[in-house]
């Protein structure tokens, strides 16, 4: 992966999850465990490109069952506009959140620059529940959902692209917590979706080589959107939607690594950390080391 500079924005949203704390995730990620130090480790030029902070509560919007439509449509707008301009000027976006509402904008911004844009969703969750499907109401868990056109208008419809990605260009990784509404979306519109059974039957370096296999030949761009919930809890306990059985330490290491070696990420996204339930930064810096392996550190 040859990346001539990595342009860093800090998302600071927390209003697209049921628990308060993620917003707090990328000043954790870019202080208490030091990602510049990483990256300058790395030998990896970057710069901060920004922060989208989160928006004072705003008038709401009507919605039957989406909390803070307002506030996430303010930042998904202005975040799609940052990394639209970052991809402009040839740097390669690394979002931080954030809740993974986050990734609306992302997604939306550079949709305007990939025609078939590829997205490897590593979560425990699918994130694609509607107003109609889904029981909590936060928009986190319809994110990826609206990337595909499901779902509320107001953000399907973010800057003019509908939708931003499709079906066949999606590739889930590590999930394990499916609602039923979910599962007949999945199946059909035939989305590729490895759940931690098939990680667990075939091992991640077969799940990774059917993954990077279907980006090749089917999209112009791939953008990682990493879920730090795809772990277990027993790696990842800063997050708030924690679920039992996910990705060892090591399984989420050889993943990233297998993705630098492809050649083929052009943009990437860490989300979900929430210091407020972590124990000495413990995701933070794993957070941090992932980001390292994503970006080409080696063992050797």
């Amino acid at each position: 992966m040859a990346i001539q500079e990595v342009a860093i924005v800090a998302v600071p949203f927390g209003k697209g999850a049921g628990t308060p704390g993620a917003e707090l995730g990328p000043a954790h990620i870019l202080h208490a465990a030091a990602l510049a130090g990483k990256l300058a480790e790395l030998n990896i030029p970057y710069r901060l490109a920004g922060e989208i902070s989160q928006a004072s509560p705003l008038p709401p919007l009507k919605s039957v069952n989406a909390k803070h439509l307002s506030e996430v449509l303010d930042m998904s707008s202005r975040l799609a506009d940052r990394i639209s301009e970052i991809v402009d000027e040839g740097a390669f976006p690394l979002v931080l959140g954030g809740d993974h509402s986050i990734s609306i904008g992302t997604i939306a911004g550079l949709a305007e620059h990939y025609s078939n844009l590829g997205v490897i969703w590593f979560d425990a969750h699918s994130d694609l529940n509607t107003e109609d499907t889904s029981p909590s109401g936060n928009i986190h868990g319809m994110s990826l959902g609206i990337s595909l056109g499901r779902g509320i208008k107001l953000l399907t419809s973010l800057r003019g692209i509908l939708p931003k990605i499709r079906p066949e260009h999606v590739a889930i990784v590590g999930a394990r917590s499916l609602d039923s509404g979910e599962k007949a979306y999945i199946r059909s519109l035939g989305i590729t979706c490895y759940t931690m059974h098939d990680i667990d039957r075939l091992g991640i370096a077969r799940v990774m080589e059917k993954v990077m296999r279907q980006m090749k030949h089917t999209t112009d761009g791939v953008h990682v959107s990493f879920d730090i919930d795809s772990l277990d809890p027993l790696e990842a306990p800063g997050t708030g939607t924690p679920v039992r059985g996910g990705l060892s330490y090591r399984e989420a290491h050889l993943a990233l690594e297998l993705l630098f070696q492809s050649d083929i990420v052009t943009s990437a996204e860490f989300v979900e950390v929430n210091p407020s339930l972590d124990h000495n930064d413990q995701t933070a810096k794993l957070a941090v080391e992932l980001i390292g392996s994503l970006l080409g550190e080696q063992i050797l």
